[in-house]
């Protein structure tokens, strides 16, 4: 029974997406380039819509339990949202800690190309795109691009520093180079989110099975000021790495003592 839950469930955020594809393509995207000034609102509106139709179904036909993050990210230039990677529903609780607006969520470029809905989502809120495949040359160039995109953006930006989901669980080493790009292209208010329980459904087909068993959290950990864009990010990055791994540990540890 919790295996057919999860594919409902999972059929069901399919079928919405495909609606939202259609929406997107044939409202919302010619509605931006009539009302530029309206981009923010309209745009901010849609994707906690799509949260919304990406998290309901799995806790309402599937049984899962997920947590949602604070709101306490304002919509402004000069925020930086950083994150741990452990599934795919990470993307839609950053997007849920923004208080209004959304953010520019950095994102592998191969998701900017032939995957519906996602792909014009890509290009449709401008997300910064990098390649970890490409040559080293490239590589900084897109690191370079990113971090000029972050420094001009008038909404937050988003970044999850460990590049890629973690298989275990734990906090992964931090790919340093395009988040040092970023914080020197800048004053940063920087807000630190920490995620559990969602590594062992990191892909969409783990959802299949037994989706009930599904206990997501996630907490903010901090705010920082970033406030010295001359200064070695080093330190910094190292920092909120300490304080990602050492909220971790005690949502664990809570969570294991609680009765």
């Amino acid at each position: 029974m919790s295996k057919l839950r999860g594919y409902l469930a999972l059929l069901l955020v399919c079928f919405l997406y495909t609606v939202c594809d259609v929406l997107q393509r044939a409202l919302v995207s010619p509605l931006v380039k009539l009302c530029p000034k309206a981009r923010i609102p309209v745009l901010g509106r849609w994707i906690k819509a799509m949260a919304y139709f990406g998290t309901a179904p799995l806790r309402s036909v599937g049984g899962a339990s997920l947590q949602f993050p604070p709101q306490v990210v304002p919509c402004a230039p000069g925020k930086l949202i950083l994150m741990n990677h452990q599934s795919v529903i990470d993307i839609l609780l950053v997007v849920k800690s923004v208080a209004y607006g959304y953010p520019r969520i950095v994102t592998r470029a191969r998701y900017g190309r032939f995957i519906p809905l996602i792909s014009h989502l890509v290009r449709l809120y401008q997300y910064p795109t990098v390649d970890p495949t490409a040559n080293p040359r490239e590589v900084l160039k897109m690191a370079r691009a990113m971090a000029r995109e972050a420094r001009d953006s008038d909404v937050p930006i988003a970044i999850f520093p460990e590049g890629t989901r973690t298989k275990d669980g734990e906090i992964g080493s931090f790919r340093k180079r395009g988040l040092a790009k970023v914080l020197k292209g800048r004053p940063w208010t920087v807000y630190i989110f920490v995620v559990d329980g969602y590594w062992e459904k990191s892909h969409a087909k783990d959802f299949l099975a037994d989706l009930s068993a599904l206990d997501g959290r996630v907490e903010h950990a901090a705010t920082l000021e970033w406030t010295d864009p001359e200064a070695d990010p080093g330190p910094f990055i190292t920092k909120v790495r300490d304080i990602m791994s050492e909220r971790l540990a005690e949502m664990r540890s809570s969570n294991t003592s609680a009765p």
